[in-house]
C-alpha cells in the first residue's frame, strides 16, 4: 500500500494543545497514517491513503473543533507566502490595535473613577465589544472543544474572561444581593479587557516573530527563475517557468538565473552556485556539465538542455526537504506534548482548588481573593511556550543550514549527531578532490596497436560514471571523433569495467580486477610499487585476456579537508578513511591528511561491516559518502552524510545531504546540530520554569509570606510574553557562524 504525503496550512491554533488536538483528529481518520503539527509553521503533514480518505475529510474534521484547513494543493511561491504572511499578520496587529484602544477607556475608568455612580454601566457598555468582537475568535473555539469534550488555550481564557465579566455583569445589574451579605460588589471589567487586549498584543508579536523562523523556506523559494528563454520551432520564445519540459533548449545569457536543472550543450561559463551550495566562489561549466536551477550565470553565453523541471528540480527537492525537517519531531519534545496534552484539563483543576481554597479558609474578603486567583491561574499558564520550544528552533536551525548547503532530513538527526564519536569518510570526492587526472600510460607490450586501445579505452570509460574513468576520458578525448559500438558493458562495483568492440574483450579496472581474472598481474608488481609510494592510483588495460597497459592517475587532497580534519580532531572526533585503492595510495593520503586510521581495497560491503564492527565495539559512528555506491554503509551508520555531486542528491540513504561535497560542511553540520538542539533544550526549560512558578504564585503561594497577589492583568501580559521569548531565544540561531 502506497501513502501520498501533504502538508496542508491550518489557521485558529494559538497553542501545543491546538496542535494536539488537530493531530489526534486527523490521526483518528481510516486511511491516515499519521499526521504532525508544526505549531511554529501552522502547518500539518498528513500521510494518507488517498484511497479511503481524501483532503476534504481532513478539512471538515478540523473545522468541527474551531479551526480551518487550507487544502489548496497548488504550488505557491515565495511572493504569495509572503502576501498571506502580511494580510495574516495586518489583521493580527489591527485586533490588538483596537482591543487595546477600546480597553484603554475602561481601565482608566477603573482605575481612577470606579467610585462614580453608573460607571459600572458604562465598563458593561464598552466592554461588550471588546470580548463579543475582538475576542470572539476564543469563546467559538472554546465551545466547539467543548463539544469535542477537549479544551485549548482559547479555553483558559475564554473561561477566565468570561467569567469576569459575567461576575462583573451581575454585580453591576444585582449590586444589592452582595451588599446584603456585606460583601463589596466589585466588577473586573477591566481585567477581562485589558486580558483580551494583552492576549492578542502577544500572539501578534508572536506571529511577527514566528514570520522571521521561516525565512529560509521564503528565501528558497524566491530563487525560482520566473521565466525561461527557449527555442521551439526554431524560434526563441520567452515562456514561464512552470511551462518548461525536460528537453527544451534553454539560452543563458550573462548574469542571468538558470531556470531549470540541466547540462550545457554549446558554450561555457562560471556559474554562481553561493545560492545552493553556500560557497562563494563562481564554478567554471562547460560542454557537458551539470547546471543547477536557481543559480547565476556569471559572464558567458551558454545553451543548456532541461533535463528537471518543476517539483523534481534539485531546488524545488531541498525545500521540500526542509519543510519536511521543519515539520518533524525531536525525541526530546516527547516530554512536551506529554504535558501539553493534559496541560489545560490539570490548570482548569488547580485554578478551582486554588479559588476553593481562598474562598473556605482565606481572608475576608474570601471571595474576592478566591475569584482573582481563580481568573489569575486561568491566565497565566502558557502551554504556547511548550508548544514554540522545538519547532520554532528546528525551522531556523534547519533553515540556516539549507542556505549554506547542508539539510538536514529531520530533527532525530540534531540528537544522534551530539552523539558521534568516529566520523568515517570515502577518500575519493571526499578527502580528495574527486576529479584525479592521469598523470602517464606505462605500455606492458610493444608489439600493439596503441592508439587502437586508446580509442577503444575511451569509447568504453564514457559508459562508466566513476571519478576515475571521468579522468581518462578527459585525458583521452581528443582521440576519437566517432562512437565506437561498445556492447557487453558491465559494471563492477569498487572493481571496474569489461566490454566488447569488435571481438576484442577488454578489462578495464583495479589490481583486484586482474587478480579476480588470473591475469598474472603479480609479473608486473614493480609498477604497482611504484606508482603506490607516489599515492597514485593504477588503472590496469587488459585485453583478450592479455594485460598491456597501467594508467596512473592521482587524485590531490583538497586544501579544505585537511582545515576539515583538523577541525573534527578538535572536537573530539576521530576520523576513518575507506578506500577502493590499494594500500600504499590510501597510506599515503592518509598521512597527509593526518588520518591514522584507515582502510585500503574496500569494497561496498567491506564499508558497511567496517561501520557495524565499530557500532559494536560501543562507537556512535557517522559515515560520510557519495550517498550512491555508499548507500547501505550511510543507512548503516548512526548518521548517514551524504555528499552532493551535480544534481544527485542522496536524500534517501542519508541524514544529512552536504549539497556541496565538502569535507569542512561537516564540522559545520554538527556545529549547527549541536547549536539548534542546544537551543531546543534552552526553549523547553524556560517554558517549564515559566509554568512551575508563575501557577503557583498566580495561586497565591506568596500570599502568607509577604502579602502578595498577582494581578490578572499582569498575568495576561506575562502569559502574552513568555511565548515571544521563547520564539525570540530561538532566532538567536540565526547569528550562529558555522
Amino acid at each position: 500500500m502506497s501513502f501520498k504525503k501533504e502538508t496542508y496550512d491550518v489557521d485558529g491554533m494559538s497553542c501545543a494543545v491546538c496542535a494536539q488536538s488537530v493531530e489526534s483528529m486527523l490521526s483518528s481518520l481510516d486511511g491516515v497514517k499519521s499526521a504532525n503539527v508544526n505549531f511554529a509553521s501552522a502547518s500539518v503533514l498528513v500521510e494518507y491513503d488517498e484511497n479511503k480518505v481524501s483532503s476534504k475529510d481532513f478539512e471538515k474534521s478540523i473545522e468541527s473543533i474551531g479551526y480551518k484547513l487550507n487544502i489548496d494543493s497548488s504550488e505557491i511561491n515565495s511572493d504569495e507566502i509572503e502576501a498571506k504572511e502580511k494580510i495574516k499578520l495586518k489583521k493580527a496587529k489591527e485586533k490588538a490595535l483596537y482591543s487595546i484602544l477600546m480597553a484603554f477607556p475602561i481601565f482608566i475608568l477603573a482605575m481612577f473613577f470606579h467610585h462614580k455612580p453608573m460607571v459600572n454601566w458604562i465598563m458593561l457598555v464598552l466592554t461588550i465589544p471588546v470580548l463579543g468582537w475582538f475576542g470572539r475568535d476564543f469563546f467559538i473555539i472554546a465551545y466547539k472543544q467543548a463539544k469535542n469534550k477537549s479544551t485549548n488555550m482559547d479555553t483558559l481564557v475564554a473561561l477566565s474572561t468570561g467569567t469576569a465579566f459575567l461576575f462583573s455583569t451581575f454585580n453591576t445589574l444585582f449590586p444589592e444581593f452582595l451588599i446584603s451579605q456585606g460583601i463589596q460588589p466589585h466588577v473586573y471589567f477591566e481585567a477581562a479587557v485589558t486580558i483580551i487586549a494583552l492576549i492578542l498584543l502577544g500572539r501578534y508579536l508572536e506571529e511577527k516573530a514566528k514570520s522571521k523562523t521561516s525565512d529560509s523556506i521564503k528565501k528558497l523559494m524566491g530563487l525560482k527563475a520566473k521565466t525561461a528563454r527557449v527555442i521551439r520551432n526554431k524560434q526563441e520564445i520567452e515562456i514561464s517557468i512552470d511551462d518548461v519540459i525536460p528537453g527544451d533548449i534553454i539560452i543563458i545569457r550573462p548574469g542571468e538565473q538558470i531556470p531549470v536543472d540541466g547540462k550545457v550543450i554549446e558554450g561555457s561559463s562560471f556559474i554562481d552556485e553561493s545560492m545552493i551550495t553556500g560557497e562563494s566562489l563562481p564554478v567554471e561549466k562547460n560542454e557537458n556539465d551539470l547546471v543547477i536551477g536557481a543559480t547565476i550565470n556569471s559572464t558567458g553565453s551558454f545553451k543548456m538542455i532541461a533535463e528537471k523541471t518543476g517539483k523534481d528540480t534539485m531546488l524545488s527537492q531541498i525545500i521540500e526537504m526542509v519543510k519536511n525537517a521543519q515539520g518533524s519531531k525531536a525525541p526530546v519534545q516527547k516530554l512536551a506534548d506529554k504535558i501539553a496534552s493534559i496541560f489545560v484539563p490539570v490548570v482548569i483543576g488547580i485554578a478551582i482548588l486554588s479559588a476553593a481554597v481562598w474562598f473556605f479558609w482565606g481572608p475576608e474578603p474570601a471571595l474576592t481573593y478566591s475569584f482573582v486567583t481563580l481568573v489569575t491561574v486561568l491566565i497565566i499558564a502558557c502551554p504556547c511556550a511548550l508548544g514554540l520550544a522545538t519547532p520554532t528552533a528546528l525551522m531556523v536551525g534547519i533553515g540556516k543550514g539549507a542556505e549554506n548547503g547542508i539539510l538536514i532530513k529531520n530533527a532525530e538527526t540534531l540528537e544522534t549527531a551530539k552523539q558521534i564519536d568516529i566520523i568515517v569518510v570515502d577518500k575519493t570526492g571526499t578527502i580528495t578532490k574527486g576529479e584525479p587526472e592521469v598523470n602517464e600510460i606505462v605500455w606492458l607490450k610493444s608489439d600493439i596497436k596503441r592508439d587502437q586501445i586508446l580509442e577503444d579505452v575511451l569509447a568504453i570509460e564514457r559508459k562508466s560514471e566513476h571519478p576515475l574513468a571521468g579522468s581518462i576520458v578527459r585525458y583521452l578525448n581528443h582521440l576519437s571523433n566517432t562512437s565506437l559500438n561498445v556492447v557487453k558493458f558491465n559494471s563492477q562495483t569498487g572493481l571496474g569495467v569489461s566490454a566488447t568492440i569488435y571481438e576484442n574483450k577488454y578489462l578495464i579496472g583495479n589490481y583486484q580486477l586482474m587478480k579476480e581474472n588470473n591475469l598474472g598481474i603479480e609479473e608486473e608488481h614493480q609498477y604497482f610499487n611504484q606508482f603506490g609510494d607516489d599515492a597514485q592510483t593504477q588503472v590496469f588495460i587488459a585485453k583478450n585476456k592479455d594485460l598491456v597497459a597501467i594508467i596512473s592517475i592521482s587524485d590531490q587532497i583538497k586544501e579544505s579537508s585537511l582545515r576539515a580534519i583538523q577541525k573534527l580532531h578538535s572536537m573530539k572526533l576521530e576520523v576513518h578513511m575507506l578506500t577502493g585503492d590499494n594500500y600504499r595510495t590510501a597510506r599515503e593520503i592518509a598521512e597527509k591528511a593526518g588520518i591514522k586510521n584507515f582502510k585500503a581495497e574496500v569494497l561496498p560491503k567491506d564499508k558497511l561491516d567496517y561501520v557495524t564492527d565499530l557500532q559494536q565495539k560501543g562507537f556512535k559512528v557517522a559515515m560520510v559518502g557519495d550517498g550512491i555506491n555508499d548507500s547501505p554503509a550511510l543507512s548503516q551508520a548512526d548518521l548517514g552524510i551524504a555528499m552532493g555531486h551535480g544534481t544527485d542528491i542522496a536524500i534517501e540513504s542519508a541524514d544529512i545531504t552536504l549539497v556541496k561535497g565538502d569535507l569542512e560542511k561537516i564540522a559545520s553540520s554538527l556545529q549547527l546540530s549541536n547549536a539548534t538542539l542546544k537551543t531546543i533544550k534552552q526553549n523547553l526549560f524556560w517554558a517549564f520554569i515559566y509554568n512551575i512558578i508563575a501557577i503557583p504564585i498566580a495561586a497565591g503561594i506568596l500570599y502568607p509570606v509577604n502579602g502578595f497577589m498577582l494581578s490578572p492583568m499582569i498575568a495576561g501580559g506575562a502569559m502574552a510574553f513568555s511565548s515571544v521569548s521563547v520564539v525570540l531565544n530561538s532566532l538567536r540561531l540565526k547569528s550562529k557562524s558555522i
